[in-house]
């Protein structure tokens, strides 16, 4: 036991240690659904006075991707002086969606900018790997003057529900000109000025062989890059900490192991894909082992964008569901003794044809993780990730909080047990067989990677 309680302080000492930025609880916004977060986000550019600076993994071109662009063309505009750029995933602006035969994104933020002469919104293409597969931009937090607005969410028809269908996320607008400061600061830094990053809407870009050895010099740069700022918040108030980090031993990964060590009775984890890096399934087994309570939110494998109904015609990449949703299964056999003394609670989200996207961490009320991580092993080692923990010694967002969880366990329903989630002898014929086949020659080890 006094082991264990040193252990506990010692994990809490170094979430204690950490800088942070002090934070009016007025000037945090939850919101909670992807039509409240485009009205938001749309709202926001249209009032924006000095800056607009948006990081994501894609702007696609569809009819949600295009509202979008179109705002920052007419905000620029309307105001010549408003400092705009967009700054999105290499790789992925280079290719159409899977199962797509669409133009890429790339040409098409070529084609808006000759239809808008005379007013430059740069795009920067950031290649975090020289292969999509080994890495990507997955940094969050769209810095529209001093608010940061904050969410997994990509910009799209189905994140931003244009159409009949959504992606579920978690929504925050945070008003903080040192938080808004500190994470631009970081992409003037450390992404715009590498020779790796360049603008995807000229014609005559660089292709990405030619950036190669940039590219790999640049990831490395990232590895030891992180957030420079004055923490100046006292462990008594509200506060936010600015984490960033690449690869497998990096701050952010440190400060998660930290924090789910760190729980005193509570800890409630949110995960679209179920594929945890085994130091977090140790850590949550420990937790049980010590009497601690956790629930864990993750998508049905129906709610997972690569889903294919039986119906549809197979694609391989359609098994991806399934191989997420046997890790799932594995995880609570092993641990049915928790579910059993209500100890461990798993629920799976599934809201028709929607999908689920929404990553999270809440411990103690003390502690919340806001965050694009999906957990698992390619964001533990290959994306660049970053992250907003929030400390809330005094219990100050215990309301919102709670009405944010009422709100994702809505379309939820537990699992009692394991034989609940199908076995691979009870999947689609195709899906089972592509399924054996890669277990027998272990390449799901490897998709299980970077996936």
């Amino acid at each position: 036991m006094l082991l264990s309680n040193f252990k506990y302080k010692k994990h809490q000492q170094h979430l204690l240690q950490l800088p942070k930025i002090p934070q009016m609880l007025e000037d945090i916004t939850i919101l909670y659904s992807p039509v409240d977060f485009y009205q938001s986000l749309m709202q926001a550019i249209r009032g924006a006075q000095q800056r607009i600076y948006l990081v994501s993994l894609y702007l696609e071109q569809d009819q949600g991707g295009e509202r979008v662009l179109k705002s920052l063309y007419a905000a620029k505009r309307k105001n010549p002086n408003l400092e705009i750029a967009i700054l999105v995933d290499w790789h992925r602006a280079h290719r159409s969606r899977i199962g797509s035969n669409s133009d890429t994104n790339a040409n098409w933020y070529c084609r808006m900018k000759q239809s808008h002469p005379g007013i430059d919104i740069p795009i920067y293409g950031v290649p975090v790997n020289t292969r999509e597969a080994l890495g990507v931009l997955h940094l969050k937090g769209f810095i529209i003057d001093t608010k940061v607005i904050y969410s997994g969410a990509s910009l799209n028809n189905v994140y931003l529900h244009q159409k009949d269908q959504y992606r579920y996320d978690r929504y925050q607008i945070i008003h903080n000109p040192l938080l808004a400061d500190t994470l631009l600061n970081y992409i003037k830094q450390y992404l715009l000025t590498s020779p790796a990053v360049n603008q995807l809407d000229n014609p005559a870009r660089l292709k990405s062989r030619a950036i190669k050895k940039d590219t790999r010099l640049f990831r490395r740069t990232l590895r030891e890059a992180s957030y420079s700022y004055q923490g100046e918040a006292s462990a008594t108030q509200l506060a936010i900490t600015p984490l960033v980090g690449l690869g497998k031993q990096n701050s952010l990964n440190k400060t998660i192991h930290h924090l789910l060590c760190s729980t005193r009775h509570t800890l409630i984890l949110s995960t679209p894909y179920f594929n945890l890096p085994a130091p977090l399934m140790y850590d949550l087994i420990r937790l049980l082992s010590q009497g601690k309570q956790l629930e864990i939110i993750v998508g049905d494998k129906t709610t997972n964008d690569f889903y294919i109904p039986e119906n549809k015609p197979f694609k391989i990449i359609s098994t991806i569901p399934y191989l997420y949703e046997i890790n799932l299964r594995y995880f609570v056999r092993r641990l049915q003794r928790y579910l059993d003394n209500g100890q461990l609670t798993v629920r799976l989200w599934q809201d028709h044809h929607n999908t689920y996207h929404l990553k999270g961490l809440w411990i103690d009320n003390e502690w919340q993780l806001l965050t694009g991580s999906n957990f698992n092993l390619r964001a533990w080692r290959l994306d660049l990730e970053n992250a907003l923990l929030i400390h809330d010694p005094n219990q100050e967002l215990h309301h919102s909080c709670k009405e944010e969880l009422t709100l994702i366990r809505t379309n939820t329903s537990i699992i009692k047990h394991f034989t609940e989630l199908q076995r691979i002898a009870e999947y689609p014929v195709k899906v089972r067989k592509l399924i054996r086949r890669l277990r027998r020659i272990r390449i799901d080890r490897l998709i299980s990677r970077i996936l």
